[in-house]
């Protein structure tokens, strides 16, 4: 959605795996479908050297990587900070150097393929790379790294996946057993418009659409090879990455075994800990001055960071979410799930079998033209479109069938006219449920109004703020007395990959927060 609709609250990370399966969706349909309907490809592991059977070629990795990148930065939405997204880029860009696709004996076309790094607007810890040289960190992953290190590490692993080919070569291996689903998401796609697709996915068969962003503990075993070998030749200290997994591990533990969503889309091939400093130590062993480290270099860049969710994108109190940027309100239903991204609010039942997608429709300038559209779409039925008010707003009530996979559907939804936007608010949900949720969905939709709370307009987002220790003390005694909403105490240890009964030394620098 316009100016990033785009974070989780925080009392919400069991979603985080889902979400970021949402978010991806479009992107997964279209690795997806080429591998499925373009053929495969017989091509070079840039890796290996070896010729062998992928989903496409090199060129349509590229190709296709572009238009996914698109995607994403619609969907996530882009952190907006030009020092930090140079500072990612130059890291980025000297473990590249070192890399099979930078090597002499590379192939020009790997060698003169171009790679954009980029940072996500998102709490999430979370790094992840598609297909032609596309690599994204989210600022989440900023806050929880100690050093530079670790970044290029991380950075290092994601660029293993490109070089490598594991998106293509998993398509190849993937795409028959998972036709059925990917089938009627496609479907949903081109009846439904854009996001509807997950709808199906989620009501469907949420393991289908995650085992589609995951890779084989092989991949991931390479993948981590690769990241050491690429930092440590640039220089890094590679084992500093221990501390990192350890982190993610911290993590895991704290959520009761909910993985962090960095380790959801990168499995845990046993063992990565010591594995890292063992790879790191061979490295050395070679003669690689890898004595790199820049702690203060990646705090001094993340100095400033929004830290968790950012309040001015939308948030949820009360059972009411609130979006001060765009200055509008509506009511949730209770116990169910918000999802915030770039693209939409998603609510979601507490038995996932209904949900509502909250957009701006792009282009509309009224609530007729939009419904007239969104109804203009084959394999609608429509039932009813009539004219209403909403808090004062002109807008259209819309209720409509759609039968997708032989599942038939039934829609719910309001377009409103806010502030020369048009909102659209879709409720979808089996059409044998239809009656168990139309509540639900009209509170939402005719609960829209704007936002004119003076408190809530003003809200500000926590930020890093780096400080120097000024004495020898517990870890825990250094924490301001405020948290970032859903933030513990214990999570601002994790952050800084110490224990709270840790004593912190003098002069030791932490990253703690502020509220501006």
């Amino acid at each position: 959605m316009a100016q990033a609709l785009d974070n989780t609250r925080a009392d919400e990370k069991g979603g985080e795996m889902k979400i970021l399966t949402r978010r991806c969706t479009r992107a997964i349909l279209a690795l997806v479908a080429l591998a499925t309907f373009g053929g495969c490809a017989v091509s070079v592991n840039p890796v290996t050297g070896k010729r062998g059977m992928y989903a496409y070629s090199w060129q349509q990795e590229i190709s296709l990587g572009a238009q996914t990148d698109v995607a994403i930065g619609q969907e996530y939405g882009l952190y907006e900070d030009a020092a930090l997204t140079s500072y990612v880029r130059n890291v980025g860009e000297s473990v590249l150097a070192k890399s099979h696709l930078r090597r002499p004996e590379a192939r020009e076309e790997f060698r003169k393929t171009v790679f954009t790094f980029r940072v996500l607007d998102s709490p999430v810890v979370n790094a992840f790379a598609v297909p032609g040289g596309y690599v994204y960190v989210t600022r989440g992953l900023l806050a929880y790294a100690e050093n530079e290190a670790q970044l290029a590490v991380v950075l290092g692993h994601e660029i293993g996946h490109v070089a490598a080919r594991h998106s293509s070569r998993s398509a190849v291996k993937s795409v028959w057993s998972q036709l059925g689903i990917t089938g009627a998401a496609i479907v949903a796609e081109n009846v439904l418009g854009p996001g509807s697709g997950q709808t199906v996915m989620d009501l469907g068969s949420q393991a289908a659409s995650l085992m589609l962003l995951k890779y084989s503990r092989d991949d991931e075993r390479e993948a981590d090879r690769l990241g050491v070998e690429y930092s440590a030749m640039a220089g890094y200290r590679a084992g500093e990455a221990r501390s990192f997994f350890h982190s993610l591990t911290r993590m895991s533990e704290q959520s009761g075994g909910r993985i962090p969503t960095f380790m959801s889309t990168h499995p845990d091939p046993g063992d990565r800990e010591n594995t890292v400093v063992r790879l790191a130590a061979e490295w050395a062993a070679q003669g690689y001055a890898t004595n790199k480290v820049g702690k203060d270099t990646l705090l001094d860049h993340i100095d400033g960071m929004i830290l968790g969710q950012n309040p001015r994108q939308g948030f949820t109190d009360g059972g009411v979410f609130y979006h001060p940027d765009l200055r509008f309100q509506f009511p949730v239903p209770a116990s169910w799930r918000t999802v915030n991204d770039a693209a939409q609010v998603a609510l979601v039942a507490p038995d996932q079998n209904a949900n509502i997608q909250i957009s701006i429709v792009s282009g509309a300038t009224t609530a007729s033209a939009a419904a007239a559209s969104f109804l203009s779409q084959d394999g609608v039925t429509v039932m009813e479109n009539t004219s209403v008010t909403v808090n004062g707003l002109p807008a259209r009530d819309v209720r409509a069938t759609v039968t997708v996979s032989g599942t038939a559907l039934a829609v719910v939804a309001h377009f409103i006219e806010y502030n020369v936007k048009v909102y659209a608010f879709v409720g979808l949900t089996p059409k044998a449920l239809a009656a168990t949720y139309e509540t639900s969905f009209l509170s939402t939709m005719r609960g829209f109004r704007a936002l004119t709370n003076p408190t809530i307009l003003a809200v500000k987002p926590f930020r890093v703020k780096t400080v120097v220790a000024s004495r020898t003390g517990v870890f825990s005694s250094f924490l301001p007395a405020t948290m970032p909403p859903g933030f513990t105490a214990n999570d601002a240890a994790i952050m800084n990959q110490v224990e709270l009964a840790d004593t912190i030394q003098k002069g030791t620098r932490l990253k703690l927060w502020e509220q501006r």
